[in-house]
């Protein structure tokens, strides 16, 4: 019979993603067959399966560590939020309508502007999601021998408590031992994890079997007396303390993560390397596109936020705009910040790559449309105006798709720097996966990408992004991944620097697969993890 361990955290970026990742990878390697799965997840980074079904991107790092394939099963709730206290509502890979978790809604009640938003009604919703919690849990029950089970926010949230899906409501579904884990850098670890028992009601603190301490800096001898005492207080042991691992290249999983997200190299005063630019746009989403070019040892990611000193834009060497929820809202708060008309000016006068994934890409464009009012209440707002592209929300159906493409740039005259840079890759292959509602129409610019597999700039499925002079765009997530892209783009910019060109194999591959035999050793060193195999195989 399928086993199941579940871990909770007392509060958001915990580090909970992350356990689960080494716990998968450390019974995976010890021969057994295992599956991530996090019943409901708010997040805006998401990814495409195989399935072409749409998941939060910490079950696809998961299952990386797992040795397998990330499915719709292993994320059968994704939330996105959307502004105003309304998220869309992903249910097992397929976005079914939205929700307002602020208010009670009854759709007998609904106003025009609740149909207008496809607002989903609570009960509707209670009945949906639980029977997508089920459904997928039984699914990997068939094929996995066992499955580490991520909670979400805090267990502790008890005016959540009833008709719970995240914490403990998926606890019971599966009948899951919980482990909690606490995050001692933030302070107040002792009392985060014995407020969370407090506030438990005896079924469910009964479920508790551990505690773990992450994020630990200093010497571990200074806690064993506040380890005690906590011990006597709620009855379960302090499984081991996880010390705070520096330097891990994977990806985050959320806004919140991302503002402790650490991309800061260390060079010399006078050593010269390239600066990435990111624009951290307000409703930023699948901002882990970024990550491949932190694994480049001369590389420096700045990310922007849209009220930084100008000076921040001074000395990049290529600026991306990455995937936002909310194009449309963001596009004005890029006008209002004064932030447009910099990178405006930043393409005439440096002339340096800039880049637009999804959302940005759109945001590069004379204008993004919305008159059936998908992402805002704007019909349309003028976008940067320096690809001759327009972008329109007319889709019934959000694209969610893995793609397939090559390189389609004209040959013969050189008229655009993008040209020259991926001159040597002209009609290779690119891979990525697809997660947008908008299609754009190209007008003077020209197509990027032909289209193998997925959607792409239109209806027709033919071309995906588009280039002009020193810009360029695309639909296609997970585009620098491609290491061929990724190298001809840096090493076009190492050439104008005078820097080494490079050659050599993808480092970000390489990256991500040490940091996360790096983190399983950590994770096994520092657990109890006799005590654990006896909560998934004894009890």
């Amino acid at each position: 019979m399928t086993k199941c361990l579940m871990i909770q955290g007392t509060a958001s970026n915990a580090g909970k993603s992350l356990i689960v990742a080494a716990l998968c990878r450390i019974y995976t390697k010890k021969g057994y067959k295992v599956a991530p799965f996090k019943s409901q997840n708010m997040s805006l980074n998401s990814y495409t399966t195989k399935e072409n079904k749409e998941i939060a991107i910490a079950q696809v790092l998961q299952a990386k560590a797992a040795n397998i394939d990330p499915t719709v099963d292993m994320n059968p709730i994704l939330l996105k939020p959307k502004g105003e206290s309304c998220s869309q509502v992903i249910i097992q890979g397929e976005a079914v309508g939205n929700k307002d978790f602020f208010r009670k809604y009854d759709k007998t009640k609904a106003t025009q502007k609740d149909i207008d938003n496809n607002l989903m009604d609570d009960e509707d919703y209670k009945i949906i999601a639980r029977e997508a919690v089920i459904d997928s849990l039984n699914n990997l029950r068939k094929e996995y021998d066992i499955i580490i089970m991520e909670g979400a926010g805090s267990p502790a949230e008890i005016n959540l408590r009833e008709g719970d899906l995240a914490n403990m409501g998926a606890a019971e579904i599966a009948d899951a031992n919980v482990l909690l884990v606490g995050d001692i850098d933030k302070g107040g670890v002792f009392a985060s994890i014995a407020g969370t028992f407090l506030l438990l009601d005896d079924a469910d603190r009964s479920r508790f079997k551990g505690v773990i301490i992450n994020k630990f800096r200093g010497k571990q001898e200074l806690l064993c007396s506040g380890i005690e005492r906590l011990e006597e207080i709620i009855k379960v042991p302090v499984l081991g303390i996880v010390p705070y691992a520096e330097n891990l290249q994977l990806p985050e999983e959320d806004s919140a993560s991302l503002k402790e997200h650490n991309w800061k190299k260390e060079f010399a005063e006078d050593e010269k390397h390239i600066i990435i630019g990111v624009l951290k746009l307000p409703k930023i989403a699948n901002f882990t596109d970024i990550d491949p070019f932190d694994a480049e040892e001369d590389v420096e990611i700045r990310m922007i936020e849209l009220y930084d000193d100008k000076e921040k834009f001074k000395d990049i060497d290529a600026l991306i705009l990455p995937g936002t929820r909310n194009s449309t809202e963001d596009m004005r708060e890029l006008e209002e910040t004064g932030v447009a008309n910099r990178i405006r000016r930043l393409h005439r006068n440096k002339g340096i790559p800039i880049i637009g994934i999804c959302g940005g890409y759109q945001i590069l464009g004379n204008k993004i449309i919305d008159k059936n009012h998908k992402e805002s209440q704007l019909d349309e707002i003028e976008g940067l105006g320096i690809l001759d592209i327009e972008s329109e929300f007319i889709r019934e159906e959000k694209i969610v798709k893995q793609s397939i493409a090559t390189f389609e740039l004209e040959k013969g005259i050189k008229e655009s720097e993008i040209q020259e840079i991926f001159s040597k890759i002209n009609g290779e292959e690119v891979t990525g996966y697809e997660l947008h509602e908008g299609t754009t129409n190209l007008l003077s610019a020209k197509p990027l990408f032909k289209i193998k597999e997925g959607m792409g700039n239109n209806n027709e499925g033919k071309y995906d992004g588009a280039y002009q002079n020193n810009v360029f765009g695309t639909y296609f997530h997970g585009i620098f991944n491609n290491y061929n892209l990724r190298r001809e783009l840096l090493n076009h910019i190492r050439k104008n620097k005078g820097l080494k060109i490079k050659t050599d194999e993808d480092p970000y591959e390489t990256s991500v697969e040490n940091s996360l035999e790096k983190l399983a050793n950590i994770v096994e060193d520092t657990l109890d993890m006799d005590y654990i195999d006896k909560l998934i195989f004894e009890e």
